[in-house]
């Protein structure tokens, strides 16, 4: 899923998360959004140009199409760096379509095909099973339709679902065979002038010791949104885990966007795994066979979809 540039300021100390004393904020329902990302692992890793992708991009399609009053495919095909034809496809499920004030959510549904950062070695040209890193983002969507169809926003809603955020092998600039996707999206916007109010990236938010630190490039290019996020889980009282510090530099779906002058932050918890007393994760999970189900938490996906739908209910 990425590369990661630099660490603005010192990681957390490993720390012991508290249980949920009250239960969830909202109505969003964290145990709905695991099941959802049970079904996305039962596909088998969804690589772009798979049978597993076709059959998972059908489910998230028809699955949102029970939802959302309007689903749009943007399917196409790219030409990788090897000369392969990638059939790629972006699901994008509207709430409220004629509203001209929205709110852009966005989550990667494809995985990677390398698990490039396995510590075994014979391992790392085995596709990842991305539980974390894939399905989490597609359970939070499909639970947060769920909570938008029982009460419609008052504002419009887009969710989108983008393919190919992690088939590369680099992430480096010109971000050739990675952020597919979210490069196409920006490319073929909605609308002549589609302007969100603002939009959020929502990835990897499942690891069960959940520690989200504000990402460098979306302080830097659209800080009033991160405050408008971090200040939301404060009021929620989830500043611990979305913690107002800068964190790393993270290249994700967010940054084609930024690229076209739409005002999207990147929401991640980077640091996949339990944290040591250095706060790195270790064992980190993160591009390996080890991203599984019982890595992620219905706990974590509460907290983060109780700021997600609160934030849509703020308008």
């Amino acid at each position: 899923m990425l590369s990661l540039l630099l660490l603005a300021l010192p990681a957390l100390g490993a720390c012991d998360k508290m249980p949920f004393t009250s239960g969830p904020k909202t109505a969003f329902d964290a145990n709905a959004a695991m099941n959802y990302t049970k079904e996305q692992l039962a596909f088998g890793p969804r690589v772009p140009g798979t049978a597993q992708a076709q059959k998972a991009g059908d489910w998230i399609t028809s699955m949102m199409r029970q939802r959302a009053d309007t689903v749009i495919e943007q399917r196409f095909t790219h030409r990788t760096l090897d000369g392969k034809d990638l059939p790629l496809r972006n699901i994008l499920a509207r709430f409220n379509p004629k509203a001209q004030n929205r709110i852009l959510y966005l989550t990667h549904w494809d995985t990677r095909p390398m698990a490039d950062d396995d510590p075994v070695l014979g391992n790392r040209n085995t596709p990842i099973p991305g539980a974390n890193d894939g399905a989490a983002g597609v359970g939070l969507f499909v639970a947060l339709g769920d909570a938008l169809k029982k009460t419609p926003p008052g504002v419009g809603v887009d969710l989108l679902f983008v393919d190919g955020e992690d088939y590369g092998k680099s992430f480096d600039p010109p971000y050739a065979d990675v952020l597919i996707g979210s490069q196409y999206f920006a490319d073929h916007l909605p609308a002549p002038g589609y302007q969100p109010i603002f939009g959020v990236l929502w990835d990897m938010i499942g690891d069960k010791d959940l520690n989200i630190l504000q990402e460098v490039r979306s302080v830097q290019a659209a800080p009033e949104v991160v405050s408008r996020v971090w200040e939301t889980a404060k009021e929620l009282g989830y500043d611990e885990y979305f913690i107002p510090r800068v964190g790393q530099d993270v290249i994700d779906d967010h940054v084609p966007l930024l690229q076209k002058g739409l005002r999207v932050i990147d929401v991640i918890d980077i640091d996949y795994g339990p944290l040591n007393a250095q706060g790195e994760p270790s064992p980190s999970y993160h591009h390996t066979l080890q991203d599984t189900i019982d890595k992620i938490s219905v706990h974590s996906l509460q907290v983060v979809g109780d700021v997600a739908l609160r934030l849509i209910l703020q308008g």
